[in-house]
């Protein structure tokens, strides 16, 4: 039960980094979605988003990895 729960809180901000990675991409190509006014606007909130999701996933690997004595101390 608590892999599956695990996978959830990896996978959900994933999604964010994913989506935040079509923002940018579609900043590039000169895609503007409705919720945007300004196509530097877009690419900005995009690099938040996929930066947030990423953050995340860092964050949670390395809490589990000190939790389980995995990372060398520093010397």
């Amino acid at each position: 039960m608590s892999r599956i729960i695990a996978l959830l809180t990896l996978f959900i901000p994933g999604i964010f980094a994913v989506i935040g990675i079509k923002l940018m991409r579609d900043a590039l190509f000169n895609i503007v979605h409705p919720i945007f006014f300004h196509l530097f606007i877009q690419f900005f909130a995009g690099l938040i988003i996929f930066l947030l999701g990423l953050a995340f996933i860092g964050g949670f690997m390395v809490h589990r990895d000190r939790k389980r004595n995995k990372i060398q101390r520093k010397k």
